[in-house]
């Protein structure tokens, strides 16, 4: 049973209370407005996603780059290399991007390389 359906519950069942009426009408009000602000902050934080994904998008190129210059390539304020990863992961997964295990130029190991798709 979710808050709304228990104020409107207890609203129903004493309807001839009027204090208790005015007080779940303001519960159920405050409900309301704490919804449409998460709302509202789902709605920035989709869109500040969505514009950090084509800044990701835009400082791909046609060859393999690894995670860090993608990171030092992409022209976003507060961006962090677990951001790039995560959009390049869901660039990938639109087909928009390629990856790719490549040996790391330092010859130690290797790391995931992205680049555009063809």
């Amino acid at each position: 049973m979710t808050k709304r359906e228990f104020f409107e519950t207890i609203k129903e069942e004493l309807k001839d209370n009027n204090d208790i009426v005015a007080f779940c009408d303001k519960e159920i009000e405050l409900l309301d407005r704490k919804n449409e602000k998460a709302r509202e902050r789902a709605a920035k934080k989709r869109a500040e996603s969505d514009a950090m994904t084509d800044a990701v998008y835009a400082a791909l190129t046609p060859e393999f780059a690894f995670v860090d210059a993608i990171v030092e390539a992409t022209d976003f304020e507060d961006v962090t290399r677990g951001k790039v990863v995560a959009r390049l992961s869901k660039l990938v997964k639109a087909g928009k991007a390629t990856k790719e295990s490549i040996k790391k130029e330092d010859g130690k190991g290797k790391a995931m390389a992205y680049k555009l798709a063809e």
